[in-house]
């Protein structure tokens, strides 16, 4: 098989070129994959220790595993997450009653909604919602 052709590296502003299949160049070959799991650290480490662990049970049971938010639409989905009904980045805490099951779906739709808040907030413009 003849040698790949050598090209530009992905990033920009990087003039190297490569031959390796992502694109990326020896010096910025931790691009490749993005952020890894390292990045993130332990779910312990992120505050999802013993305790969490032994809540998110709690709340899963008191629950019955059922999604809250499709409960409210009149929708029947089990459960995968706890999720907390005002982030906590919104000054929700941990406690019981700011503690919902959520199924994937809906958790997905929380989460890019409270992602947007977060960006616009951070842009200057005011959060009415």
């Amino acid at each position: 098989m003849p040698p790949r052709i050598p090209r530009q590296c992905r990033l920009h502003t990087c003039a190297a070129t490569t031959t390796a299949r992502n694109g990326y160049c020896d010096a910025h070959q931790a691009l490749a994959s993005g952020w890894t799991a390292e990045d993130r650290g332990s779910s312990t480490e992120r505050g999802y220790g013993w305790d969490w662990r032994k809540r998110r049970d709690r709340i899963m049971r008191k629950d019955k595993y059922l999604c809250q938010p499709c409960l409210a639409k009149d929708r029947v989905m089990p459960a995968v997450a706890v999720d907390h009904i005002v982030p906590k980045a919104e000054g929700g805490t941990d406690a019981d009653e700011n503690l919902q099951a959520i199924c994937k779906p809906c958790h997905k739709l929380k989460t890019e909604s409270e992602s947007k808040r977060a960006r616009d907030r951070g842009r200057g413009q005011k959060y009415f919602g």
